[in-house]
């Protein structure tokens, strides 16, 4: 890109921070201030909370899968549209020659659920934690259990669903979405059980290369071009129609399945090495499924130590991990004492998912105080915690982590099955812990600077949030843009996002 249209893009980004920076300041009260003081005039009036926060800018959304992040509603027009069928009973999507649309039908058609109101209350409940019971069924196995049954409606939807993913995020207000998306098609996960296990991870890895796993690499950057390409076309990206979803930066986490066994664990994990060190969209990589399950569980020392070996050949990827998503009697004892400690030391996980369980941890003080030392952030995830494990209120750890200086950011982890959004996590954080509007603006802006973004940061100091030098005097705030500035957002992707969400902060702020 040349130096010229560099400044352009810098300028029309900057646009509407200058012109809200030219208004007379208040001598009073500054606008954060003021923001603040609204907050708290409204912190006890749900609707009003509501409509604040829905506005509030939010930065990253560093946890979400895509696999959960869309309603039920669209996965059955995807199904449909493929010509799917449904068993009436357990409502799971089946590959085979549909019944007819009549009443009582054991496999009718998903399209006759357009008609049949029973059928498609049946499916959109069985599809996500809408109207579940907790006297019928665990939130925990009704939760996991959403995803068999529904995932053949992703069958060649996924630019339909990238497409919703940053619809929703722009609508949340939200500059950044690192979505966790398994998008070889299980390709390596095939792979390895092709090629089988060797206890030598290093001659193990180097038979994966050589039986083709850089064939799947390169397969998979062109299926992904194909469906951001659906993507763009669906959202009318730079057309005057443009859906505000074009705005949101999409990069992505390669989903690995730990519930798989080991050598496709492997193979997966290789992959997403490889597809971060080639691909500038993936920015790293994370083991999925639940942690509390057999295979997770029993080989949860060895996950981490192939992400440790591969961390050795290619120290430069980033690696993210579902750690600490457990709570007392789900596991025995023992298997909630080390989980967050290993990711971090032996996987060398610059962020965990979850972290629910880390009270429970051997030695769990200094494990904080290690976190936070380390900088490792927590990405918080309050509904799927309550409707999951059960663990909400004074129960969950965030005022813990926020105690000890360990960085968070709220995160929606799978919208879609939750049927939320990231506005309810922040009405719920504000709600359960009394958050200020200094506490919510701290959270947002950690949510980008933990992000997986490339280039340097907009923040000399990434727990203080004071600007690096270039920009240190320039602002929306001031309306100055100086040339080291402008360079420092226009070459580097994360003060680029962080950028945006300070503009948007401005122009937000200055509405109180």
């Amino acid at each position: 890109m040349s130096q010229s249209i560099r400044w352009l893009a810098f300028g029309l980004l900057l646009a509407a921070c200058a012109a809200t920076a030219q208004t007379a300041p208040d001598t009073t009260l500054t606008p954060e201030q003021k923001t603040s003081r609204y907050l708290d005039s409204v912190r006890h009036q749900p609707s009003l909370l509501l409509a604040f926060l829905r506005d509030l800018p939010k930065g990253a959304d560093l946890h979400n899968h895509l696999g959960g992040a869309i309603y039920a509603e669209s996965l059955i027009n995807f199904a449909a549209q493929n010509g799917q069928c449904v068993d009436r009973v357990t409502a799971r999507l089946l590959r085979t020659t549909c019944d007819s649309c009549e009443k009582y039908t054991n496999k009718p058609a998903v399209k006759c659920a357009f008609q049949d109101q029973l059928l498609y209350n049946t499916m959109v409940d069985a599809w996500s934690m809408r109207n579940w019971h907790a006297a019928e069924e665990s939130g925990h196995d009704h939760f996991f259990g959403t995803f068999d049954k529904f995932f053949p409606a992703f069958d060649q939807h996924i630019g339909d669903a990238l497409a919703e993913v940053v619809a929703h995020a722009a609508a949340d207000h939200l500059q950044y979405v690192e979505l966790m998306h398994t998008a070889d098609d299980m390709q390596a996960a095939q792979l390895g059980a092709k090629v089988g296990w060797d206890n030598n991870l290093g001659k193990l890895r180097d038979k994966l290369m050589a039986a083709g796993l850089s064939d799947i690499v390169s397969a998979t950057r062109k299926q992904l071009d194909q469906d951001e390409g659906t993507m763009r076309q669906l959202l009318k990206c730079k057309t005057p129609d443009a859906d505000p979803g074009c705005s949101v930066t999409l990069h992505y986490l390669y989903q690995v399945l730990r519930g798989l066994p080991k050598e496709q664990v492997f193979a997966q994990i290789v992959l997403g090495f490889e597809l971060a060190k080639v691909d500038s969209r993936f920015v790293g990589l994370n083991l999925v499924m639940p942690e509390d399950a057999y295979t997770p569980m029993h080989d949860f020392s060895l996950h981490m130590q192939m992400l440790g070996f591969l961390h050795e050949v290619s120290p430069a990827v980033r690696i993210s991990l579902h750690a600490g998503e457990l709570a007392p009697g789900l596991v025995p004892p023992e298997g909630l004492r080390f989980h967050i400690r290993d990711s971090i030391e032996k996987a060398h996980a610059e962020r965990i998912g979850h972290g629910v369980s880390v009270m429970y941890e051997n030695e769990p003080l200094e494990l904080l105080q290690d976190m936070a030392k380390r900088n490792v952030m927590v990405e918080i995830c309050l509904t799927s915690n309550d409707t999951i494990l059960g663990v909400r209120g004074l129960e969950h750890p965030l005022p813990v982590y926020v105690k000890y200086g360990v960085p968070v950011a709220l995160a929606t982890d799978d919208p879609g099955v939750s049927r939320g959004n990231m506005t309810q996590e922040y009405k719920r954080a504000v709600e359960t812990y009394d958050l200020s509007y200094a506490d919510l603006k701290r959270m947002a802006r950690a949510s980008v600077e933990h992000s997986f973004l490339s280039g340097k940061s907009l923040w000399a100091d990434g727990k203080s949030f004071h600007r690096a030098s270039a920009c240190a005097s320039d602002g929306p705030d001031t309306g100055r843009f100086s040339a080291p500035c402008t360079a420092l957002v226009n070459d580097n992707e994360k003060a680029r996002v962080e950028w945006e969400l300070e503009c948007a902060f401005a122009v937000w702020e200055r509405k109180f």
